[in-house]
């Protein structure tokens, strides 16, 4: 393998970054990431301690239900399942925020 053929796979390698959009797709992912943790942090630290005041008490966050040998952790899965509802609809509010795409009228 001489020079010439690492200056041809350099230009392959540019090409498949840029055909598809790979650097965009990375940038995507990470900014991503970053705004999970911050609509993670909002739910956590702002929305939650709310919901949990209208909530009844006694922890109902570690709830279980057994049926014989069979335990099921009711109370994790609804924190859980309110907390991807609660950080759906941040997400679904910011996108239409920033977004603001008009809807496509049917012809």
């Amino acid at each position: 393998m001489n020079f010439g053929d690492n200056l041809g796979i350099i230009s392959e390698f540019k090409e498949f970054l840029m055909e598809y959009k790979v650097i965009g797709l990375a940038v995507a992912f990470v900014m991503g990431i970053a705004i999970t943790a911050l609509v993670k942090s909002l739910v956590d630290n702002i929305i939650m301690p709310v919901v949990a005041v209208l909530l009844p008490e006694g922890g109902w966050q570690q709830a279980t239900v057994a049926i014989g040998p069979v335990v099921f952790g009711i109370g994790p899965f609804l924190a859980e399942l309110i907390n991807f509802v609660i950080i759906a609809l941040v997400v679904f509010i910011i996108a239409k925020k920033v977004l603001k795409e008009e809807k496509v009228t049917k012809k």
